[in-house]
């Protein structure tokens, strides 16, 4: 049997611990800690892999990235990046330091245990990145006009027309007058804070759409948007956390991994299930809960949909128009079961998960991926 050395990474910022577990089944060992520095780690694990010996080593996903893996790989050095949560843990277990965790990686890498995370190609992990400093931002977005809105109501100001946040709303926020001047440029300040946080949500919206023409990811995102409720935005978020979709065998999985199928607790005879587990991507389960409640309404193709969908494939038609039949129709029976309107949409939303990953699986779409 050829020597495989496993190796367990305890990766920080400005530190690295390095433990070896043996496939002799001896017990596994700290080597050495050394600087958060990638060639100093390559020289050490090219040093353990004298004599033939092959090197796996992992690591857990944390906030150092992944800028790591991809140069033990460049290295060719082969690499694993750990989900966190999954890696096995002793209930009574009370000490924990770097040196440990690293045996305890290097230990359950060469049993198998753990579960590694997939990892985007660097332009996917780029966009994935503009797509969440978009959300972000609408989340900023969101709190300067919270904290306007209830400055204005706790002073009696009430806008009695509808639509807000629209220019009407604003010229008469900005009209506003008050007594003493100190509240005067509270009000300029916080205008002028729900203003920008409004333009940078335009100005990355903008680079969204303009960066998607030039990523191997568009004729994904020009295919999702086939589906009703998945406008540019939301395409990009799809395609962006989730990467390479054909990687899941069945759309059971792809719902198990947006934690979108309900939690059980199951002994003997008895069968208990219950809420969502919401494991997983809590972003992209978002966003997709968001755009099922778009198939509450009556099967239809709109101008904007139709817009959306010309120069896409029948196939990829077929799909979204086959997912507003069956969604609408499962929206109508669970409600008609006496389903709560949050339940019926997150039972919804798995079930679009599974024409996500049908329609990731055409043709043209593997040929262009592939490519």
């Amino acid at each position: 049997m050829s020597k495989v050395r496993f190796v367990g990474l305890d990766v920080h910022k400005s530190s690295i611990v390095i433990a070896v577990a043996d496939n002799d089944r001896s017990e596994p060992s700290v080597v050495c800690e050394i600087p958060h520095d990638v060639p100093r780690l390559v020289k050490e694990l090219r040093k353990l892999a004298r004599a033939g010996a092959e090197i796996r080593a992992c690591y857990e996903a944390g906030p150092t990235g992944f800028g790591l893996y991809r140069a033990l790989l460049e290295a060719k050095i082969d690499c694993k990046v750990i989900a966190p949560s999954l890696i096995p843990k002793q209930p009574g277990a009370q000490v924990k330091t770097d040196r440990r965790d690293a045996v305890r990686l290097a230990r359950f890498h060469r049993s198998g245990d753990l579960t590694a995370v997939y990892v985007p190609d660097a332009q996917t992990e780029a966009m994935r990145d503009l797509e969440r400093t978009r959300d972000d931002a609408k989340n900023a977005e969101r709190v300067a006009r919270h904290q306007l809105s209830k400055f204005l109501l706790r002073h009696g100001r009430h806008y009695a027309k509808k639509g807000t946040w629209t220019e009407p709303h604003l010229a008469w926020i900005r009209a506003q007058k008050f007594e003493h001047e100190a509240q005067n440029r509270v009000l300029v300040d916080y205008t002028h804070t729900v203003e920008e946080a409004t333009a940078r949500v335009a100005r990355l919206d903008k680079d969204i759409a303009a960066l998607v023409e030039t990523w191997s990811a568009k004729p994904l995102v020009r295919a999702l948007q086939g589906l009703r409720g998945v406008q540019t935005l939301t395409a990009v978020v799809i395609a962006a956390e989730l990467g390479c979709i054909t990687r899941f065998e069945h759309p059971r999985q792809l719902m198990a991994f947006l934690g979108l199928v309900p939690s059980e607790h199951s002994s003997g005879e008895r069968r208990r299930r219950g809420a969502i587990t919401r494991a997983g991507n809590g972003h992209l389960r978002r966003i997709l809960i968001e755009s099922a409640w778009s198939y509450r309404f009556r099967p239809a193709i709109g101008p904007r949909l139709r817009a959306r969908s010309e120069g896409l494939s029948q196939g990829v038609r077929a799909i979204g128009w086959k997912a507003q039949k069956r969604l609408n129709d499962r929206y109508r029976a669970l409600l008609a079961r006496g389903k709560n309107k949050q339940q019926v949409v997150t039972a919804v939303a798995r079930e679009l998960c599974g024409f996500i990953w049908d329609l990731a699986r055409q043709p043209e779409l593997s040929a262009a991926a592939a490519a």
